[in-house]
């Protein structure tokens, strides 16, 4: 059987929303599956990288705004977020608890709050949001928010983080496939083409 498709994402990532929606088709198509795995871009682009993030960074953070609305536009996927950026850590931490869980489960979970946030505007930081979007898919909203406030789910998660640096991860989306890695939701038409070839 082939091995599944490592997919890196953070939450704050327009481009892991779009990513996530592409990439699941491609995979499809060559039989694979996605393994959704967290990373955090505050870790990789600032602590490790020494650089700022994209929103803030001159010229580029606007182009970076305008670019994914219209990437999202391309492939009739909702772009509506909020003014405000969200913080990643309550919703990545919610979904390393549920992938220890329920991996299945873990990736709904995924797709609903990138959904609320990239496509309805919702401030998936926000305990109340967070628990709906939990609650709508029958996780129940209590143990979420413990969890979450939990040392070990933390430690989960910076586990997760250290491996995507370990794999040389240094943002999202990132695909590794057999091995490959791949940075970007303008590189899944690369990974079709890889797939179909079987490299080269």
């Amino acid at each position: 059987m082939a091995k599944p498709i490592e997919f890196y994402f953070d939450f704050i990532s327009p481009f892991g929303y779009i990513g996530a929606h592409l990439m699941e088709e491609v995979a499809a198509q060559h039989g694979r599956t996605l393994d959704w795995r967290p990373m955090l871009l505050g870790v990789a682009v600032m602590n490790v990288m020494g650089l700022k993030p994209l929103p803030d960074t001159p010229l580029k953070g606007p182009y970076v705004r305008h670019d994914s609305r219209r990437f999202a536009r391309m492939f009739d996927l909702p772009m509506n977020p909020p003014e405000e950026q969200m913080a990643p850590l309550p919703a990545a931490r919610a979904f390393a608890w549920l992938k220890d869980r329920d991996d299945a489960l873990a990736v709904r979970f995924a797709k609903a709050a990138m959904q609320a946030y990239w496509g309805e505007g919702r401030s998936m930081d926000r305990p109340d949001e967070l628990v709906a979007v939990a609650e709508s898919l029958g996780i129940d909203g209590g143990e979420l928010t413990a969890a979450i406030a939990s040392e070990p789910v933390k430690q989960r998660l910076r586990d997760w983080v250290e491996l995507s640096l370990d794999k040389g991860v240094f943002g999202t989306p990132s695909f590794i496939v057999d091995g490959e890695l791949f940075w970007g939701a303008d590189r899944v038409w690369m990974i079709d083409r890889w797939l179909e070839r079987g490299g080269w």
